[in-house]
């Protein structure tokens, strides 16, 4: 999955993200340690948790992002290796901690063969005892809240439509997105198609059993609550 020149207006999109609950999440079970922030988008977070204290490793497959977040750590005067990986190919990496896949990353996997080889590979990546942690959308969000679409969004500098359409497979959806950004006054026009797919929690607590794992929580949209049918966003904390 390449973003192109979404990775350029993402950060602006992304402003309603709570992305410090986010870090609250990890830091109230696994408080320090060698984190590997996989699809780690324009490096929010893993600036975060930097700042945190944690020893990151950010990466991402598409190289447009990874360029956005190494210039936001060399702001920082932060060293963060930045690694080019796809989430199901993580190339032998090992001796972490902490593992995340945030803010619904996990849904651009398009196969139940790639979420499972990517837990696979994520449990091979922690030391024993290690955490595991990410978040989906919930089939409900799939299925039900994005098919109420078109989404607008109008700001200064960005704007967007957003159309959605349900994907070839059950429970995904296909995102069509016209952005018009200012550019010297101004607005440039160009189109994103982004593709995601979710499963239920079941079948992802059962994935993760396979690969090794312990499921230590399964909560819903950033809170300590346990998921209904009107969750839209769900957060799985699993230990190795």
């Amino acid at each position: 999955m390449k973003y192109g020149k979404f990775a350029a207006v993402y950060d602006g999109l992304m402003e309603d993200i709570p992305y410090e609950k986010y870090v609250e999440w990890v830091v109230s079970h696994a408080p320090s340690g060698k984190l590997l922030d996989v699809a780690c988008g324009t490096g929010t977070l893993s600036q975060l948790f930097a700042e945190m204290g944690y020893d990151v490793t950010a990466s991402d497959l598409s190289e447009d992002m990874l360029t956005v977040a190494n210039q936001r750590f060399q702001n920082a005067n932060q060293s963060i290796p930045v690694l080019q990986l796809s989430m199901d190919n993580l190339e032998g990496l090992g001796g972490f901690d902490i593992v995340t896949i945030a803010i619904d990353s996990l849904n651009y996997l398009q196969t139940e063969q790639q979420v499972q080889q990517t837990f696979k590979e994520i449990y091979a990546s922690l030391n024993p005892g290690g955490h595991f942690f990410f978040d989906v959308h919930s089939i409900f969000k799939v299925d039900a809240v994005y098919m109420d679409s078109p989404f607008v969004y109008d700001a200064e500098e960005i704007a967007y439509i957003w159309h959605t359409e349900p994907g070839e497979a059950e429970h995904s959806v296909v995102h069509d997105m016209t952005f018009f950004v200012r550019q010297n006054g101004l607005f440039e026009r160009f189109e994103e198609t982004h593709e995601q797919r979710t499963f239920s929690v079941d079948v992802y607590t059962k994935w993760l059993e396979a690969a090794g794992f312990t499921v230590e929580s399964v909560t819903a949209d950033f809170s300590d609550q346990a998921p209904d049918e009107e969750s839209e966003r769900i957060f799985f904390h699993a230990k190795k």
